[in-house]
């Protein structure tokens, strides 16, 4: 049973001030900041993207800093953790980076592979996998050694009450298959469950519905690789009896919005056209970047959004 998605896209979430956000997820984490625009629904706020060497799908984690929302609470009804993928060989150097870096990241062997999960400044959860095998490579002019360095996502966790809806929607419109159970984990995987193509239903009985905002995620994406797997998709997921957007032109992919049956924010995203469409691969995430219908408003937009800096000097948002 052949699906029209073929694992993650990205991950976005919600933190605290895009300093701290750039000095963990591209100082700590080594991932590249691929991408710095605005929050393109709410425009003074920044949207910050971070990837291997050119965002990737499959890789790229992304950003509202919202500095002045509450914090949230993480929960059922959300992505509750988000899981990057490195050699097997590497969980210890994270281990020691994660902990000299005051990350205090802990240790546990899950379906045969070494997992440390921890949490980004805003509390955001966090695991690093030791994958057994992950051909994709990390970003090679990082801050972290490309032997070591995060080749893209393992999997995301959705935490539910009760993940019976949502695994029968992932197994029946999705078109996922079950690889495998452990407690309270049912594991999702598109394809041949590689790195990636994962998706772990947690349920968790008696822990409170999530509350959005800083150090939460905000929704999760999905690859389909052409629009025309998109329609593909939306259409399936409308025959389901959900109500999703209408596709949504966000220049560097094409969108749709909807909740699944658990409640948690799915998104279809395209991998065409890329992060590259409108910047020199070899110079991505060095200025700020908005879609042609917002640069009328630049002048504006760079007087609201707030001062940060990356380690090379490069400062934004002029």
């Amino acid at each position: 049973m052949q699906s029209n998605i073929i694992g993650l896209h990205h991950v976005t979430a919600m933190s605290g001030h895009p300093q701290r956000n750039v000095d963990f997820y591209h100082g700590i984490l080594g991932l590249r900041l691929v991408k710095v625009s605005v929050n393109q629904d709410d425009p003074d706020t920044y949207h910050l993207f971070y990837g291997d060497g050119k965002g990737s799908p499959g890789s790229a984690m992304t950003f509202f800093p919202w500095m002045n929302m509450r914090a949230g609470y993480v929960g059922a009804r959300q992505v509750g953790v988000t899981a990057f993928s490195v050699p097997k060989t590497a969980i210890p150097f994270w281990q020691q980076r994660l902990e000299t870096a005051g990350f205090h990241p802990s240790l546990e062997e899950r379906f045969g592979e070494p997992t440390l999960m921890f949490a980004d400044p805003d509390g955001i959860l966090l695991e690093i996998v030791g994958a057994a095998d992950d051909p994709r490579q990390a970003w090679a002019d990082g801050p972290v050694p490309q032997e070591f360095g995060i080749h893209g996502f393992h999997h995301v966790e959705l935490w539910t009450k009760d993940p019976e809806p949502t695994g029968d929607f992932l197994s029946q419109v999705f078109r996922t298959a079950i690889a495998s159970h452990s407690g309270d984990r049912t594991r999702h995987i598109f394809g041949a469950g590689a790195p990636g193509q994962i998706v772990d239903l947690v349920q968790l009985s008696d822990r409170p519905n999530g509350l959005m905002g800083v150090g939460t995620v905000h929704h999760v994406a999905f690859r389909t690789p052409m629009p025309e797997d998109e329609l593909i998709v939306r259409e399936a997921v409308e025959a389901g009896g959900l109500r999703p957007t209408e596709v949504i032109d966000r220049f560097w992919f094409k969108s749709v919005y909807f909740r699944e049956p658990g409640g948690v924010l799915f998104e279809l995203a395209t991998d065409t056209p890329g992060f590259d469409v409108d910047e020199h691969a070899e110079k991505l995430g060095e200025k700020l970047i908005l879609p042609p219908w917002l640069e009328a408003r630049r002048s504006l937009l760079e007087k609201s959004l707030v001062h940060f800096e990356l380690p090379n000097g490069v400062s934004f948002p002029i």
